[in-house]
């Protein structure tokens, strides 16, 4: 069996120094091999830093995404007050 290589972080700068290489013409079978990275994550970084500036996740998220994020989180928190509501009425209930 092949061992599995401990999971690394990056720095944002880092990400963006390795994209910058790519935009200036360095091979990027050079710069993986080099740096050993992944080919997907690579092209994750490089992907997002080119259309954002950013390889986050939440910057580079389209408005109906955001959206939906904050619907859904309201959403839970709507179900949260429901539920304490619901648990207040029986206690009322009882008395």
């Amino acid at each position: 069996m092949t061992e599995r290589r401990a999971r690394r972080t990056y720095t944002e700068e880092f990400k963006k120094q390795l994209v910058q290489l790519l935009n200036n013409g360095k091979p990027r079978a050079e710069i993986l091999r080099e740096y050993e990275l992944t080919a997907s994550s690579f092209d994750k970084w490089v992907k997002r830093i080119n259309a954002t500036g950013s390889s986050h996740d939440k910057d580079n998220r389209s408005p109906k995404e955001r959206e939906l994020l904050r619907l859904r989180k309201e959403n839970q928190q709507l179900r949260m007050e429901n539920d304490v509501l619901k648990q207040a009425a029986l206690i009322f209930a009882q008395k």
